[in-house]
């Protein structure tokens, strides 16, 4: 059956000198076998013209496929000359190799050599992918090969889909993606029904009359009769080189078609990180529960990093609300050197004239005088101790007290010293219970009757005792009525908003300093105390995240493991890709970004279970929540991907050092 290919390779290398394409003098080939040398080629001599059919015969072990993968370059020679189209393949790197492979060479392997896990449309595109070809190019040359070989209906459908025939063309329409201009065939009928092989070798005759050179490597006396030449090699030796009169008709030789511009090789470059990310894709799929169990490891690392940040987050902003509750924004003085000194009871110099001197300052927003003692409070005939406070109108304000009903005393009432109280919620429990409005009710604070005017909301701050019971009434009251005091406890100042307290502080310890002569007071400012326990909070935050980054780590290992792995089960599919002119750095690159996508779709199943675990949280957890922060979650991207090049790192070197002889022949 003959198919109409006519298809002209669109680039050639020009041929050498006496018009010889591929030229081998001297080539020797040795391998270590144990400690003892083996030379499976000795001293080959050969020119290959273009436009020729040659087959090379000879048995098992004589060397033939040796001296095939010389010539189609995936493999170099110990010793000699080998050129192509006059060009020194000995002085050419491994990308150089690469790019004949991919663009003036054309495979076609007894086993057929395709990628499983691609349809036939795309394992047919693979060394364009390398030149760098744009997709819509391909795409449509592809088709037409495939088109022109009978495959028409089988674009979609993966080599287990396909016969052994169908597949041998797909391997053929790959040889010529790139033009192929010349075509080395292993043995392209072994695997194959007389049928299918008599269908295979028409197209590579026709192939060779459209102007390919055509190398068939073959053990089988009937396809070897179809060629030009014959060279038969036995013990790595050539020991004959004849022509075949039977089809010995001259064939026009490959017309050079016009070189790719320049700006090809920056198109490729763009191109395959592209193409990598796909090829990427379609191999993780392909391996879905291998995928999977390797971003196990990365998503419990990243989730834990994420909800460990979250969790610390939440509960620095939790300490921080209690601690603004009670005014973090304010400064409190007291008498004495500091906390416990036993002087301060002695210290009698802190006056309600000092408040008003503070309440001047520009920075301060409002300062109150602060006076209290214990006292007997009595409702009808129910008696309870008190912390009664002494305080002017502004207290309230200073230390953000809300009040769940009623008002608080005004500035008139301390003037009249008026007999008025407010009281907290634990007292309004413990002396009137949940039924009866304790607002207008009249209580004796000692031996002073006082009217109840205000209730405050229920205290639930952390840094609040929450069973002492609190009443209070203004300064003028406690200090004239009911303690005799005319000095002051301690002096509570509220800063204005956006004001630095170290600032206010400096200016309120001047301002004490003038007045008193000497420092006979100290200043209590719980802004420091925020600041502490941001420090505290960030540094057990990072501890933990510490801890939470072994397990990213541990995750790191299990996906350089399993990459290494895919490795080892994929090192055919390596060969096969470098065999159609991958580069190393392409082989590099597509396991590189396998590693990431893997630690970076880890880490977005990571950071939603982290979400998730959140959502939980708040269900169980009522008086706080985690709080997410775009800078956690930035880092838990950066994080994965970083992990992706690290780990993935070895595993991408390792398969971009294969050799690709070594690389097709593992199963």
């Amino acid at each position: 059956m003959h198919m109409n290919v006519e298809l002209t390779p669109h680039r050639a290398v020009a041929s050498g000198t006496g018009g010889a394409l591929l030229r081998l003098q001297g080539v020797t080939r040795s391998f270590m076998a144990g400690d003892r040398e083996f030379l499976a080629l000795k001293g080959i001599d050969l020119e290959i013209h273009s436009g020729e059919l040659v087959a090379i015969i000879g048995a098992s072990g004589s060397g033939k496929s040796t001296l095939m993968n010389i010539l189609g370059c995936l493999d170099n020679a110990s010793s000699g000359s080998y050129q192509v189209g006059g060009q020194e393949t000995r002085e050419l790197d491994d990308d150089a190799l690469a790019a004949l492979r991919r663009d003036h060479f054309g495979f076609i392997f007894q086993r057929y050599h395709l990628l499983p896990h691609l349809d036939a449309l795309h394992n047919v595109e693979i060394p364009a992918v390398y030149a760098g070809t744009p997709q819509g190019q391909r795409h449509d040359r592809a088709r037409e090969l495939l088109t022109r070989l009978g495959l028409a209906g089988h674009l979609e459908h993966r080599p287990s889909q396909l016969s052994g025939g169908q597949q041998q063309r797909v391997s053929i329409c790959r040889a010529l993606m790139n033009g192929g201009q010349v075509i080395l065939a292993d043995e392209p009928t072994g695997a194959l029904d007389t049928a299918s092989g008599k269908e295979v070798m028409n197209i590579l005759l026709e192939l060779h009359a459209a102007g390919h050179t055509v190398i068939l490597v073959t053990h089988d006396p009937k396809v070897a009769a179809h060629a030009q030449r014959i060279i038969e090699v036995s013990d790595g030796q050539i020991i004959s080189d004849r022509r075949n009169a039977a089809e010995a008709l001259p064939t026009p030789a490959a017309e050079p078609a016009p070189q790719a511009p320049a700006a090809r090789r920056l198109v490729a470059s763009l191109g395959m990180f592209r193409e990598a990310f796909k090829m990427a894709w379609i191999a993780l799929v392909s391996h879905r529960m291998r995928t999977l169990l390797t971003m196990l490891g990365i998503v419990i690392g990243i989730t834990s990093v994420v909800s460990i940040s979250a969790i610390g987050e939440g509960a620095k902003g939790y300490v921080l609300k209690d601690i603004q509750a009670i005014g973090s924004n304010t400064i409190d003085i007291y008498s004495g050197s500091n906390f416990g000194d036993s002087r301060a009871k002695t210290i009698e110099t802190l006056l309600p004239a000092d408040v008003a001197a503070l309440n001047e300052l520009y920075y301060v927003d409002s300062a109150t005088p602060v006076i209290g003692q214990s006292t007997l409070v009595r409702y009808r005939n129910l008696d309870v101790d008190v912390q009664l406070n002494g305080v002017s109108e502004h207290y309230f304000q200073v230390r953000n007290i809300p009040l769940a009903s009623g008002i608080v005393f005004s500035a008139d009432d301390a003037r009249r010293q008026a007999q008025v109280v407010v009281i907290d919620h634990n007292t309004r429990k413990r002396l009137f219970g949940q039924h009866i409005d304790p607002l207008g009710q009249v209580i004796l604070v000692g031996n002073l009757p006082c009217t109840v005017i205000g209730v405050t909301a229920e205290n639930k701050n952390l840094f609040v005792a929450s069973n002492q019971l609190n009443i209070w009434v203004p300064y003028e009251t406690a200090a004239g009525r009911v303690l005799g005091q005319r000095h002051l406890d301690s002096i509570s100042v509220r800063i204005k908003d956006g004001v630095p307290s170290k600032r206010v502080e400096e200016e309120v310890t001047k301002v004490m300093m003038q007045r008193h002569g000497t420092k006979d007071f100290f200043t209590n400012n719980l802004d420091s105390i925020m600041q502490t326990v941001q420090k505290t909070s960030r540094s057990l935050t990072l501890l933990l995240s510490l801890i939470a980054v072994i397990s990213l780590v541990v995750g790191g290992i299990g996906v350089m493991n399993i990459m290494l792995v895919s490795v080892t089960e994929r090192t055919r599919e390596i060969g096969i890709r470098m065999a159609v002119g991958a580069r190393q750095s392409d082989i590099r690159q597509q396991f590189l970004v396998e590693a990431v996508m893997v630690c970076l779709f880890g880490g977005v199943v990571g950071i939603a279970l982290s979400y998730g675990i959140g959502s939980l949280f708040e269900v169980f957890v009522k008086q706080w929540e985690m709080v997410f922060s775009p800078a956690s979650i930035v880092m838990a991207f950066a994080c994965s991907t970083l992990i992706g090049v690290v780990f993935g790192f070895v595993p991408a070197r390792n398969a971009a050092r294969l050799d690709p002889i070594e690389a097709l022949a593992r199963d």
